[in-house]
């Protein structure tokens, strides 16, 4: 895919460079029927390429949802290790809750549990790694958004977002463009106002924060 391919009828929430330095088209050697349609190309390595176009489709969709709904009534989880700083920063600049680390069981299912939740809304860095959650929410009819790779398996994602679900950087910029455009949504954010927030404040750093 070059410049030109990605700019022919793209929104362009950023430029095209900036998802390729992020690694955000990089997949996996496996793919699922589910993600196919999200698939550009497989390279020679057997590596799968993501179609960015659709990844920059999907921020702004799920943008506009999220901003329609009560902040604190959004839940973000990670159980990912990479995911978990870009998670916790996009609620933080959002007012949504964020879940990282291990999900506890019953938390969307079990009334008589003391942390019970009801949201209106679940966003998910990774249908393998947020399995619970994600089945816990399929079960209560929450709406998922969920950060899919291509090996991922999407039955109970309502809105998927194709991305490298594994990376640093890619999830960083995922989650950071997620939260520029629910900002967006909302009026919070002009279209031409800069997000005072560097991307870098999104990315978990190796062996820590």
């Amino acid at each position: 895919m070059s410049a030109a391919e990605f700019a022919e009828g793209a929104v362009g929430l950023v430029d095209f460079e900036t998802y390729l330095s992020s690694g955000v088209h990089i997949g996996t050697r496996q793919k699922t029927g589910a993600m196919s349609p999200f698939i550009y190309r497989a390279r020679p390595d057997g590596l799968y390429v993501l179609d960015v176009r659709k990844t920059d489709e999907r921020i702004t969709l799920a943008g506009k949802f999220l901003a329609r709904l009560e902040p604190s009534k959004v839940i973000v989880v990670s159980a990912r290790q990479y995911g978990q700083r870009p998670a916790q920063r996009f609620g933080e600049v959002t007012g949504m809750r964020t879940m990282v680390g291990r999900f506890i069981p019953g938390t969307f299912t079990n009334p008589s549990y003391k942390g019970y939740l009801e949201p209106d809304a679940l966003v998910i860095t990774d249908p393998l790694a947020d399995e619970q959650p994600l089945r816990e929410a399929a079960q209560a009819g929450i709406p998922v958004i969920g950060l899919c790779d291509t090996d991922n398996e999407t039955a109970d994602v309502d809105l998927i977002i194709p991305t490298n679900n594994k990376g640093r950087k890619a999830l960083a910029l995922v989650y950071w463009l997620l939260a520029r455009q629910v900002l967006r949504e909302r009026g919070e954010l002009l279209p031409d106002q800069p997000f005072e927030v560097p991307v870098e404040e999104f990315e978990m750093k190796p062996g820590g924060e």
